[in-house]
């Protein structure tokens, strides 16, 4: 059961590494603290930043039950 759980947690690593490096950056770094951003809305589409931000979350969750998971049978 040990072992499942650390291939699972070390798949989500790799999936959260990978994920966060595709995504693109945000230009408008400091700007987002003063409330000088350009929000706007995409309409409900699924773009690719939002794909990467799903994926990103749900391999996360995934890693902190798996973590959670090996911490509490050792």
């Amino acid at each position: 059961m040990k072992t499942i759980f650390s291939v699972i947690l070390v798949i989500a690593s790799i999936v959260i590494i990978i994920a966060v490096m595709s995504q693109e950056t945000k230009s408008e770094g400091m700007a987002a603290l003063t409330g000088e951003t350009n929000v706007g809305g995409h309409g409900g589409r699924l773009t690719k930043d939002n794909y990467i931000n799903r994926v990103v979350i749900v391999s996360s969750v995934i890693f902190l039950v798996s973590a959670l998971a090996l911490a509490y049978i050792k």
